[in-house]
């Protein structure tokens, strides 16, 4: 889930405790064109309010309306969109997308104790899995299984075809080596598209809270930073110094870590003669390999905003398309 909508089911459970009413909406299949990927919820509150987003505004109303009724009624719904209705281009998806929408009632079918237990896991930054038979309407939370879901962020229904299982993986967090000019765009860029940045740099004259706001910054060297705070497979680690005696250390910690990229800035020349040294280092070709260098996608960036929205292009992509495709 994206950082913005984070506290969604925080929110649902706050609107249900008050006595106003609470539905979630959850995508639980797509096909096409769907806007938004499985997994993705809107919750609607009983006087109309509505967060999130299943859609990114195609059948919104339509499905506001639907989960107001859920609460009427106490009843959970699967909706099914797409062009092969009668109403798809009323709804918005007359492009060619279909998708397949669970709306449950909290209290009344979404048991309270449970969403709060969920509420509960995810503000922990703790990898758990709504499980939900559409048939039986038999719920739990899972921990400790479907390992290879959680590392894909992978949401869908089981071989079964009637079993659901919504992922809640731990946040996505980029770690940025070198508090320059590029990383002061890309912070915000990074955290639009749903990461939790922190900055790593010694150098405190660069890497304060003036220049960088609110966000986590270390001003340890960077191997020790990665030391004390490890990467793991949904972290990014972007390296940004130019500078050998900062990035080629944090390059020693991230090569051997879980990282699902790692990416350094310098030229064609300045790349080869960092894996040079890391050939020198022992490190194998397979290992030096992972390294995005010169980093960022190909779009012809030239100013740190724009270099800063090639790099998370393809931190993005690296996540959603290489990762999904290992998967397959």
């Amino acid at each position: 889930m994206q950082l913005e909508f984070d506290n969604l089911l925080q929110v649902a459970a706050q609107w249900h405790e008050k006595g106003i009413g609470a539905a979630i909406a959850t995508v639980v299949e797509t096909w096409g064109s769907a806007p938004r990927r499985v997994g993705a919820q809107l919750i609607v509150s009983g006087d109309g309010h509505m967060e999130g987003s299943v859609s990114g505004g195609c059948v919104e109303g339509a499905v506001v309306l639907e989960a107001i009724a859920s609460l009427e009624d106490g009843k959970t719904r699967v909706l099914e969109y797409g062009v092969s209705d009668d109403e798809a281009f009323a709804v918005g998806l007359a492009c060619g997308g279909k998708m397949r929408i669970l709306v449950e009632p909290v209290g009344k079918q979404m048991p309270q104790k449970l969403l709060k237990e969920l509420v509960y896991a995810i503000a922990r930054d703790q990898s758990v899995i709504y499980e939900i038979n559409i048939k039986t309407m038999q719920r739990r939370l899972v921990y400790n299984e479907y390992d290879d879901r959680v590392r894909k962020d992978r949401s869908g229904f089981k071989d079964d075809e009637i079993t659901f299982l919504n992922v809640y993986s731990p946040k996505l967090k980029i770690d940025i080596v070198g508090a320059v000019h590029i990383a002061q765009a890309l912070v915000p860029i990074a955290k639009v598209a749903g990461f939790s940045p922190r900055i790593i740099d010694p150098r405190e004259s660069f890497a304060n809270s003036e220049r960088f706001g609110s966000i986590e910054i270390s001003n340890d060297f960077p191997d020790v930073a990665l030391t004390k705070a490890k990467p793991n497979y949904r972290t990014a680690v972007i390296l940004l110094t130019h500078d050998p005696k900062l990035d080629d250390p944090a390059l020693h910690i991230a090569l051997k870590s879980e990282a699902f990229y790692i990416g350094a800035l310098g030229s064609k020349k300045t790349h080869k003669q960092r894996k040079d040294r890391l050939r020198n280092a022992g490190f194998t070709q397979k290992q030096i390999d992972r390294i995005h260098g010169p980093i960022g996608l190909n779009i012809g960036a030239s100013s740190p905003e724009e270099i800063a929205i090639s790099i998370i292009s393809e931190v993005i992509a690296t996540l959603r398309i290489v990762n999904h495709s290992k998967a397959a």
